[in-house]
Protein backbone atom coordinates (compact mmCIF):
# COMPACT_ATOMS: atom_id res chain seq x y z
CA UNK A 1 0.00 0.00 0.00
CA UNK A 2 1.19 3.50 -0.84
CA UNK A 3 0.19 6.75 0.87
CA UNK A 4 1.12 9.76 -1.25
CA UNK A 5 1.20 13.15 0.41
CA UNK A 6 1.27 15.15 -2.82
CA UNK A 7 3.89 17.90 -2.77
CA UNK A 8 5.60 16.43 0.29
CA UNK A 9 9.08 17.59 -0.75
CA UNK A 10 10.18 21.20 -0.41
CA UNK A 11 13.15 23.53 -0.63
CA UNK A 12 14.83 25.00 2.47
CA UNK A 13 13.42 28.41 3.35
CA UNK A 14 15.19 31.23 5.19
CA UNK A 15 11.95 31.95 7.06
CA UNK A 16 12.10 28.43 8.50
CA UNK A 17 15.73 28.67 9.56
CA UNK A 18 16.99 27.03 6.40
CA UNK A 19 14.77 23.99 6.89
CA UNK A 20 12.02 22.69 4.68
CA UNK A 21 8.34 22.82 5.70
CA UNK A 22 8.44 19.13 6.61
CA UNK A 23 11.57 19.50 8.71
CA UNK A 24 10.03 22.46 10.54
CA UNK A 25 6.74 20.65 11.21
CA UNK A 26 6.04 18.73 14.42
CA UNK A 27 5.00 15.30 13.12
CA UNK A 28 5.54 12.71 15.88
CA UNK A 29 3.41 10.02 14.19
CA UNK A 30 5.24 10.38 10.88
CA UNK A 31 8.57 10.34 12.73
CA UNK A 32 7.54 7.14 14.52
CA UNK A 33 6.62 5.46 11.24
CA UNK A 34 10.00 6.45 9.81
CA UNK A 35 11.82 5.08 12.87
CA UNK A 36 10.01 1.75 12.43
CA UNK A 37 10.85 1.46 8.73
CA UNK A 38 13.42 1.99 6.03
CA UNK A 39 13.92 5.45 4.56
CA UNK A 40 15.37 7.15 1.53
CA UNK A 41 14.60 9.78 -1.09
CA UNK A 42 12.23 9.71 -4.04
CA UNK A 43 13.42 11.76 -7.04
CA UNK A 44 10.84 10.88 -9.71
CA UNK A 45 12.81 11.65 -12.88
CA UNK A 46 16.22 13.01 -11.96
CA UNK A 47 17.96 16.38 -11.68
CA UNK A 48 16.28 19.37 -13.27
CA UNK A 49 13.09 17.47 -14.13
CA UNK A 50 10.07 18.95 -12.37
CA UNK A 51 7.31 16.35 -12.67
CA UNK A 52 3.61 16.92 -13.13
CA UNK A 53 1.40 14.63 -11.07
CA UNK A 54 0.07 12.70 -14.06
CA UNK A 55 3.47 11.72 -15.47
CA UNK A 56 4.84 10.88 -12.01
CA UNK A 57 1.91 8.55 -11.34
CA UNK A 58 2.19 6.99 -14.78
CA UNK A 59 5.66 5.82 -13.76
CA UNK A 60 4.66 4.96 -10.19
CA UNK A 61 1.84 2.72 -11.41
CA UNK A 62 4.27 0.79 -13.61
CA UNK A 63 3.52 2.26 -17.06
CA UNK A 64 6.65 4.21 -17.91
CA UNK A 65 7.55 3.38 -21.50
CA UNK A 66 3.92 2.61 -22.40
CA UNK A 67 1.97 5.12 -24.54
CA UNK A 68 0.82 7.87 -22.17
CA UNK A 69 -2.69 9.02 -23.15
CA UNK A 70 -2.19 12.61 -22.01
CA UNK A 71 -3.81 14.28 -19.05
CA UNK A 72 -6.76 15.53 -21.11
CA UNK A 73 -7.85 11.92 -21.67
CA UNK A 74 -7.53 11.19 -17.93
CA UNK A 75 -9.50 14.33 -17.06
CA UNK A 76 -12.21 13.40 -19.57
CA UNK A 77 -12.57 9.93 -18.09
CA UNK A 78 -12.49 11.32 -14.56
CA UNK A 79 -15.33 13.72 -15.37
CA UNK A 80 -17.43 10.82 -16.61
CA UNK A 81 -17.02 11.40 -20.35
CA UNK A 82 -16.69 8.47 -22.71
CA UNK A 83 -13.39 8.12 -24.56
CA UNK A 84 -13.97 5.01 -26.62
CA UNK A 85 -11.93 6.12 -29.65
CA UNK A 86 -8.42 7.34 -30.45
CA UNK A 87 -9.33 10.93 -31.41
CA UNK A 88 -7.03 13.52 -29.81
CA UNK A 89 -8.33 15.22 -26.67
CA UNK A 90 -7.11 18.53 -25.27
CA UNK A 91 -8.02 20.36 -22.07
CA UNK A 92 -9.52 23.73 -22.96
CA UNK A 93 -10.32 26.73 -20.76
CA UNK A 94 -12.02 30.08 -21.29
CA UNK A 95 -9.76 32.82 -19.93
CA UNK A 96 -9.67 36.61 -19.75
CA UNK A 97 -6.71 38.20 -21.50
CA UNK A 98 -5.20 41.50 -22.55
CA UNK A 99 -3.05 42.58 -25.50
CA UNK A 100 0.44 43.94 -24.83
CA UNK A 101 3.37 44.36 -27.22
CA UNK A 102 1.47 42.64 -30.01
CA UNK A 103 0.94 39.51 -27.93
CA UNK A 104 -1.95 38.17 -25.87
CA UNK A 105 -1.43 37.69 -22.14
CA UNK A 106 -3.74 35.58 -19.99
CA UNK A 107 -4.90 37.50 -16.91
CA UNK A 108 -7.01 35.05 -14.91
CA UNK A 109 -9.56 32.27 -15.14
CA UNK A 110 -13.30 31.73 -14.84
CA UNK A 111 -14.78 31.32 -11.37
CA UNK A 112 -18.05 30.00 -9.93
CA UNK A 113 -19.85 33.28 -10.64
CA UNK A 114 -18.93 32.96 -14.32
CA UNK A 115 -20.38 29.48 -14.84
CA UNK A 116 -23.59 30.39 -16.70
CA UNK A 117 -21.80 32.81 -19.04
CA UNK A 118 -18.94 30.38 -19.65
CA UNK A 119 -21.31 27.53 -20.53
CA UNK A 120 -23.06 29.62 -23.15
CA UNK A 121 -19.80 30.93 -24.61
CA UNK A 122 -18.31 27.44 -24.89
CA UNK A 123 -21.48 26.18 -26.57
CA UNK A 124 -21.09 28.97 -29.12
CA UNK A 125 -17.58 27.81 -29.99
CA UNK A 126 -18.91 24.50 -31.23
CA UNK A 127 -20.11 26.36 -34.33
CA UNK A 128 -16.89 28.25 -35.07
CA UNK A 129 -15.22 25.69 -37.31
CA UNK A 130 -17.03 24.01 -40.20
CA UNK A 131 -17.73 20.29 -40.27
CA UNK A 132 -17.88 19.77 -36.50
CA UNK A 133 -14.23 18.77 -36.31
CA UNK A 134 -13.72 20.65 -33.03
CA UNK A 135 -16.10 19.38 -30.35
CA UNK A 136 -16.20 20.82 -26.83
CA UNK A 137 -17.59 18.94 -23.82
CA UNK A 138 -18.07 20.98 -20.63
CA UNK A 139 -16.37 19.67 -17.46
CA UNK A 140 -16.19 22.52 -14.92
CA UNK A 141 -15.98 26.32 -14.40
CA UNK A 142 -15.30 27.41 -17.97
CA UNK A 143 -13.20 24.34 -18.73
CA UNK A 144 -13.92 21.67 -21.33
CA UNK A 145 -12.49 18.71 -23.18
CA UNK A 146 -11.76 19.58 -26.81
CA UNK A 147 -12.01 16.64 -29.20
CA UNK A 148 -10.37 16.75 -32.64
CA UNK A 149 -12.87 14.48 -34.30
CA UNK A 150 -11.43 12.11 -36.90
CA UNK A 151 -7.89 13.52 -36.69
CA UNK A 152 -6.27 10.24 -35.61
CA UNK A 153 -3.98 9.60 -32.62
CA UNK A 154 -0.86 10.90 -34.42
CA UNK A 155 -2.48 14.35 -34.45
CA UNK A 156 -2.25 14.50 -30.64
CA UNK A 157 1.48 15.36 -30.86
CA UNK A 158 0.93 19.11 -30.48
CA UNK A 159 2.12 21.65 -27.94
CA UNK A 160 0.11 23.75 -25.49
CA UNK A 161 -1.40 27.15 -26.16
CA UNK A 162 -1.90 27.58 -22.40
CA UNK A 163 1.14 29.43 -21.02
CA UNK A 164 0.95 27.90 -17.49
CA UNK A 165 3.25 30.70 -16.27
CA UNK A 166 1.03 33.65 -17.16
CA UNK A 167 3.41 36.36 -15.99
CA UNK A 168 6.30 34.89 -18.00
CA UNK A 169 4.78 33.50 -21.20
CA UNK A 170 2.01 34.83 -23.48
CA UNK A 171 -0.80 32.86 -25.12
CA UNK A 172 1.19 30.32 -27.12
CA UNK A 173 1.05 29.13 -30.70
CA UNK A 174 0.27 25.39 -30.89
CA UNK A 175 3.01 23.52 -32.74
CA UNK A 176 3.60 19.98 -33.94
CA UNK A 177 6.03 18.30 -31.59
CA UNK A 178 9.55 17.65 -32.79
CA UNK A 179 9.72 14.41 -34.72
CA UNK A 180 5.97 14.15 -35.28
CA UNK A 181 4.48 13.73 -38.75
CA UNK A 182 2.03 15.38 -41.10
CA UNK A 183 -1.11 14.63 -39.01
CA UNK A 184 0.28 16.62 -36.08
CA UNK A 185 1.35 19.49 -38.36
CA UNK A 186 -2.16 19.67 -39.86
CA UNK A 187 -3.79 19.49 -36.43
CA UNK A 188 -1.56 22.26 -35.03
CA UNK A 189 -2.36 24.53 -37.98
CA UNK A 190 -6.10 23.84 -37.71
CA UNK A 191 -6.04 24.37 -33.96
CA UNK A 192 -4.24 27.71 -34.41
CA UNK A 193 -6.91 28.84 -36.86
CA UNK A 194 -9.68 27.62 -34.55
CA UNK A 195 -8.27 29.48 -31.52
CA UNK A 196 -7.94 32.75 -33.47
CA UNK A 197 -11.46 32.46 -34.91
CA UNK A 198 -12.79 31.59 -31.48
CA UNK A 199 -11.19 34.67 -29.93
CA UNK A 200 -12.75 36.91 -32.56
CA UNK A 201 -16.16 35.29 -32.00
CA UNK A 202 -15.85 35.56 -28.22
CA UNK A 203 -14.77 39.21 -28.27
CA UNK A 204 -17.87 40.17 -30.27
CA UNK A 205 -20.31 38.04 -28.28
CA UNK A 206 -23.15 39.81 -26.48
CA UNK A 207 -22.27 38.10 -23.20
CA UNK A 208 -18.74 39.49 -23.21
CA UNK A 209 -19.95 42.92 -24.28
CA UNK A 210 -22.28 42.90 -21.27
CA UNK A 211 -19.49 41.71 -18.99
CA UNK A 212 -17.28 44.57 -20.21
CA UNK A 213 -20.03 47.11 -19.42
CA UNK A 214 -20.38 45.61 -15.95
CA UNK A 215 -16.62 45.85 -15.37
CA UNK A 216 -16.24 42.06 -15.18
CA UNK A 217 -13.39 40.11 -16.84
CA UNK A 218 -14.14 39.34 -20.48
CA UNK A 219 -13.79 35.62 -21.25
CA UNK A 220 -12.48 36.09 -24.77
CA UNK A 221 -9.57 33.61 -25.05
CA UNK A 222 -9.53 29.82 -25.25
CA UNK A 223 -6.39 28.02 -24.11
CA UNK A 224 -5.50 24.37 -24.71
CA UNK A 225 -3.07 21.94 -23.09
CA UNK A 226 -2.38 18.27 -22.25
CA UNK A 227 -3.06 16.89 -25.74
CA UNK A 228 -3.20 13.12 -26.01
CA UNK A 229 -5.11 10.15 -27.35
CA UNK A 230 -6.29 6.89 -25.86
CA UNK A 231 -4.46 3.84 -27.17
CA UNK A 232 -4.75 0.19 -26.09
CA UNK A 233 -3.18 -0.53 -22.69
CA UNK A 234 -3.11 -3.48 -20.30
CA UNK A 235 -5.17 -3.10 -17.16
CA UNK A 236 -3.33 -2.56 -13.87
CA UNK A 237 -4.00 -6.17 -12.90
CA UNK A 238 -2.59 -7.44 -16.18
CA UNK A 239 0.38 -5.04 -16.20
CA UNK A 240 1.43 -5.40 -12.56
CA UNK A 241 -0.01 -8.83 -11.78
CA UNK A 242 -2.15 -7.90 -8.75
CA UNK A 243 -5.38 -6.04 -8.04
CA UNK A 244 -4.95 -2.31 -7.54
CA UNK A 245 -7.27 0.33 -6.13
CA UNK A 246 -7.31 4.08 -5.55
CA UNK A 247 -8.81 6.47 -3.04
CA UNK A 248 -9.60 9.49 -5.21
CA UNK A 249 -10.94 13.01 -4.89
CA UNK A 250 -10.25 14.60 -8.27
CA UNK A 251 -10.95 13.91 -11.93
CA UNK A 252 -7.30 13.07 -12.61
CA UNK A 253 -7.24 10.08 -10.25
CA UNK A 254 -10.76 8.98 -11.12
CA UNK A 255 -9.46 8.99 -14.70
CA UNK A 256 -6.56 6.74 -13.74
CA UNK A 257 -9.02 4.35 -12.10
CA UNK A 258 -11.20 4.16 -15.23
CA UNK A 259 -8.30 3.95 -17.66
CA UNK A 260 -6.43 1.21 -15.79
CA UNK A 261 -9.58 -0.56 -14.56
CA UNK A 262 -8.72 -0.19 -10.88
CA UNK A 263 -11.31 -0.18 -8.14
CA UNK A 264 -11.79 3.20 -6.47
CA UNK A 265 -13.59 5.04 -3.71
CA UNK A 266 -14.07 8.77 -4.24
CA UNK A 267 -13.77 10.92 -1.11
CA UNK A 268 -14.64 14.59 -1.37
CA UNK A 269 -12.04 16.97 0.03
CA UNK A 270 -12.99 18.34 3.44
CA UNK A 271 -11.89 21.58 5.13
CA UNK A 272 -10.02 19.95 8.02
CA UNK A 273 -6.80 18.22 6.84
CA UNK A 274 -6.71 15.63 9.61
CA UNK A 275 -10.34 14.60 9.18
CA UNK A 276 -9.91 14.55 5.41
CA UNK A 277 -6.94 12.17 5.54
CA UNK A 278 -8.65 10.00 8.17
CA UNK A 279 -11.60 9.50 5.79
CA UNK A 280 -9.24 8.56 2.96
CA UNK A 281 -7.41 6.02 5.09
CA UNK A 282 -10.75 4.58 6.21
CA UNK A 283 -11.63 4.09 2.53
CA UNK A 284 -8.21 2.50 1.95
CA UNK A 285 -8.82 0.04 4.78
CA UNK A 286 -12.12 -0.92 3.15
CA UNK A 287 -10.36 -1.58 -0.17
CA UNK A 288 -7.65 -3.68 1.50
CA UNK A 289 -10.26 -5.70 3.37
CA UNK A 290 -12.08 -6.15 0.06
CA UNK A 291 -9.10 -7.88 -1.52
CA UNK A 292 -7.06 -5.11 -3.13
CA UNK A 293 -3.35 -5.93 -3.00
CA UNK A 294 -2.23 -2.36 -3.75
CA UNK A 295 -4.08 0.77 -2.63
CA UNK A 296 -3.03 4.27 -3.58
CA UNK A 297 -4.14 7.07 -1.24
CA UNK A 298 -3.69 10.62 -2.39
CA UNK A 299 -4.16 13.95 -0.65
CA UNK A 300 -3.76 17.26 -2.45
CA UNK A 301 -3.78 19.42 0.68
CA UNK A 302 0.00 19.53 1.15
CA UNK A 303 0.52 20.58 -2.47
CA UNK A 304 -2.16 23.27 -2.25
CA UNK A 305 -0.58 24.67 0.91
CA UNK A 306 2.73 24.95 -0.91
CA UNK A 307 1.09 26.71 -3.85
CA UNK A 308 -0.37 29.30 -1.47
CA UNK A 309 3.18 30.65 -0.99
CA UNK A 310 2.20 31.59 2.56
CA UNK A 311 5.10 31.01 4.92
CA UNK A 312 4.24 28.21 7.30
CA UNK A 313 1.06 27.10 5.51
CA UNK A 314 2.56 23.79 4.43
CA UNK A 315 3.98 23.18 7.89
CA UNK A 316 0.55 23.77 9.42
CA UNK A 317 -1.11 21.29 7.05
CA UNK A 318 1.53 18.63 7.70
CA UNK A 319 1.03 19.01 11.46
CA UNK A 320 -2.74 18.75 11.02
CA UNK A 321 -2.43 15.60 8.89
CA UNK A 322 -0.01 13.83 11.21
CA UNK A 323 -2.40 12.36 13.84
CA UNK A 324 -4.48 10.64 11.13
CA UNK A 325 -1.42 8.60 10.10
CA UNK A 326 -1.54 6.70 13.42
CA UNK A 327 -3.95 4.18 11.85
CA UNK A 328 -1.11 2.97 9.60
CA UNK A 329 0.13 0.98 12.61
CA UNK A 330 -3.29 -0.64 13.11
CA UNK A 331 -5.26 -3.33 11.22
CA UNK A 332 -5.46 -3.81 8.29
CA UNK A 333 -2.43 -1.62 7.60
CA UNK A 334 -0.23 -3.44 10.11
CA UNK A 335 -0.14 -6.46 7.79
CA UNK A 336 0.63 -4.37 4.71
CA UNK A 337 3.78 -2.78 3.36
CA UNK A 338 3.10 0.92 3.82
CA UNK A 339 4.98 3.71 2.07
CA UNK A 340 4.70 7.45 2.59
CA UNK A 341 6.19 9.86 0.08
CA UNK A 342 5.24 12.52 -2.46
CA UNK A 343 5.00 12.29 -6.22
CA UNK A 344 6.78 15.64 -6.58
CA UNK A 345 8.14 18.54 -4.58
CA UNK A 346 6.16 21.77 -4.27
CA UNK A 347 8.26 24.72 -3.10
CA UNK A 348 6.60 27.05 -0.60
CA UNK A 349 8.34 30.12 -2.03
CA UNK A 350 9.15 31.46 -5.48
CA UNK A 351 7.22 31.33 -8.73
CA UNK A 352 7.72 27.73 -9.90
CA UNK A 353 4.96 25.11 -9.64
CA UNK A 354 6.88 21.90 -8.92
CA UNK A 355 10.60 21.22 -8.67
CA UNK A 356 13.09 18.37 -8.99
CA UNK A 357 13.80 18.43 -5.25
CA UNK A 358 13.62 15.03 -3.53
CA UNK A 359 10.64 13.91 -1.51
CA UNK A 360 11.44 11.84 1.58
CA UNK A 361 10.31 8.23 1.49
CA UNK A 362 9.56 5.74 4.24
CA UNK A 363 8.61 2.09 3.85
CA UNK A 364 7.33 0.17 6.87
CA UNK A 365 6.29 -3.47 7.11
CA UNK A 366 7.14 -6.67 5.30
CA UNK A 367 10.86 -7.10 4.76
CA UNK A 368 11.68 -3.42 5.33
CA UNK A 369 14.45 -3.06 7.91
CA UNK A 370 14.51 -0.05 10.26
CA UNK A 371 17.47 2.24 9.82
CA UNK A 372 18.81 5.18 11.79
CA UNK A 373 16.08 7.71 10.92
CA UNK A 374 14.18 9.16 13.88
CA UNK A 375 12.75 12.29 12.23
CA UNK A 376 11.11 12.19 8.80
CA UNK A 377 12.47 14.85 6.42
CA UNK A 378 14.56 15.46 3.34
CA UNK A 379 17.85 15.78 5.22
CA UNK A 380 17.33 12.88 7.62
CA UNK A 381 16.21 10.46 4.89
CA UNK A 382 19.14 11.22 2.60
CA UNK A 383 21.71 8.43 2.29
CA UNK A 384 19.64 5.97 4.33
CA UNK A 385 19.04 2.31 3.53
CA UNK A 386 16.75 2.78 0.51
CA UNK A 387 18.98 5.41 -1.05
CA UNK A 388 17.58 7.56 -3.87
CA UNK A 389 15.07 5.92 -6.18
CA UNK A 390 13.08 7.00 -9.24
CA UNK A 391 9.31 6.86 -9.70
CA UNK A 392 9.62 3.85 -12.01
CA UNK A 393 11.20 1.82 -9.17
CA UNK A 394 8.78 2.73 -6.37
CA UNK A 395 6.13 0.06 -6.91
CA UNK A 396 8.78 -2.61 -7.49
CA UNK A 397 10.40 -1.63 -4.19
CA UNK A 398 7.11 -2.15 -2.33
CA UNK A 399 6.47 -5.47 -4.07
CA UNK A 400 9.94 -6.63 -3.07
CA UNK A 401 9.36 -5.79 0.59
CA UNK A 402 6.01 -7.62 0.37
CA UNK A 403 7.73 -10.72 -1.07
CA UNK A 404 5.66 -10.34 -4.24
CA UNK A 405 8.38 -9.36 -6.71
CA UNK A 406 8.36 -11.35 -9.94
CA UNK A 407 11.40 -13.58 -10.39
CA UNK A 408 12.99 -12.04 -13.47
CA UNK A 409 14.06 -15.35 -14.91
CA UNK A 410 10.48 -16.58 -15.06
CA UNK A 411 7.49 -15.57 -17.21
CA UNK A 412 4.11 -16.77 -15.95
CA UNK A 413 2.07 -14.51 -18.22
CA UNK A 414 2.34 -12.81 -21.59
CA UNK A 415 2.76 -9.46 -19.83
CA UNK A 416 6.11 -8.62 -18.23
CA UNK A 417 4.50 -8.11 -14.81
CA UNK A 418 6.15 -6.36 -11.88
CA UNK A 419 4.64 -8.71 -9.30
CA UNK A 420 4.38 -12.43 -8.99
CA UNK A 421 0.98 -12.59 -10.72
CA UNK A 422 -2.11 -13.61 -8.77
CA UNK A 423 -3.89 -15.66 -11.42
CA UNK A 424 -1.72 -16.88 -14.27
CA UNK A 425 -3.61 -18.85 -16.88
CA UNK A 426 -3.47 -22.58 -16.16
CA UNK A 427 -2.88 -25.23 -18.78
CA UNK A 428 -6.00 -27.39 -18.62
CA UNK A 429 -6.14 -31.05 -19.60
CA UNK A 430 -7.82 -31.81 -22.92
Amino acid sequence: MLVLLDGLGDRPQPELGGRTSLEAARTPVLDGLAAAGACGLHVPFGPGRAPASEVAHWAIFGYQGRPFPGRAVLEALGHGLEVGDDDPRLYAALRPAESRDGRTWITGRAGPADEADARELLAELGTVFPGGRFELAWVRLGEAILRLRGAGPEAAAISDSDPFFEDVQPWLRPLALEGSGAPAARAAAELERFLLLARARLAAHAINMRRAREGRPVLDTLTTKWAGARLPLPTFRRRVGIDGALVTSSALYRGFARLLEMRSIDVGTGPDPGTDLARRLEAAASLLDGGAAFVHVHTKLVDEAGHSRRVGAKTEVLEALDPALAVLSQPPFDRAVVAVTGDHATPSAGGVLHTDDPTPLLVRGGAARPDAVSEFGESTCAARSIGTIAAVDLLSLLLGHANRARFMGARATAEDTLALPDDPEPLLPA
